[in-house]
């Protein structure tokens, strides 16, 4: 695949992951094991990127980061330059932590800059995305899945009755999947929100002002699979077998 030297990859995974406990008091959660071979998560998405050209990669690491810091070090392994930027506990929520990388100055050099949420497995098209990106000349372009299911049943009511249940149905909407890209020089926007809250939620506070600026914000649409391990219920789910045949591009020398 052709490299995207432009784009700088920043990978959240700083968080305690409290809905995975009990296995996040031994593991970060970016860092547990999945497939039959047992790799950690964090590597199917470093491999992900290096796959789609991106070889310039960022870790904002916090809780149990010296556990990913010792396993992939600076990337050598994967043919990719990995930093790392320790959270800062003056600014909190994920934004907060790209906000710090931000001061840092790791990002400076980049046009644009991958966010990939580090509990999201995911075999999305990371260089078609970037290039919709560029070409539609979007501040930030949100990565969207067309097919995700309601985990509950939904019901329809005449009144007091329910004249229809449908268990678990597709929303019918599009969500997002943990996977966008953002202009640099956008990330200003972050000190204004800086000013006023201490926590920063990346969708809520800063694709929130994009929005409210009305700057451009993209939505691309993709069917590519993609995978919330986010709780122990989803993990439990999570095939190895599917796992193996789904991701076995990643690992063709």
């Amino acid at each position: 695949m052709g490299e995207l030297g432009n784009t700088v990859g920043v990978i959240l995974c700083g968080g305690e992951g409290k809905r995975l406990r009990p296995l996040t008091y031994y593991f970060q959660k970016a860092m547990i094991p999945i497939g039959t071979q047992q790799k950690p998560l964090l590597e199917y998405i470093v491999r992900l990127m290096k796959y789609h050209g991106i070889r310039d990669i960022v870790m904002l690491v916090g809780y149990k980061g010296q556990q990913i810091i010792n396993y992939f070090n600076k990337g050598e392994r994967y043919g990719v330059s990995i930093s790392y930027v320790w959270d800062d506990p003056n600014y909190g929520g994920n934004g907060g932590a790209l906000y710090n990388a931000y001061l840092k100055g790791v990002l400076d050099n980049a046009e644009n800059v991958l966010i990939y949420y580090g509990d999201i497995l995911s075999d999305i098209n990371l260089a078609d995305m970037i290039k919709f990106h560029e070409e539609k000349n979007f501040t930030s372009t949100l990565a969207l899945s067309p097919n995700y299911r309601v985990a509950v049943g939904v019901a329809e009511l005449e009144g007091d009755r329910v004249t229809k249940l449908v268990e678990k149905p597709f929303l019918g909407k599009p969500v997002t999947i943990g996977v966008l890209v953002v202009r640099r020089r956008a990330l200003d926007y972050l000190s204004e929100i800086a000013e006023n809250k201490k926590d920063i939620d990346i969708m809520g506070d800063l694709i929130g002002m994009f929005l409210q600026r009305n700057l451009r914000v993209g939505g691309y649409i993709t069917s590519s699979f993609w995978f919330d391990l986010g709780t122990t219920e989803a993990y439990e789910k999570l095939e190895p077998a599917e796992v193996d045949q789904r991701f076995s591009f990643l690992f063709q020398e």
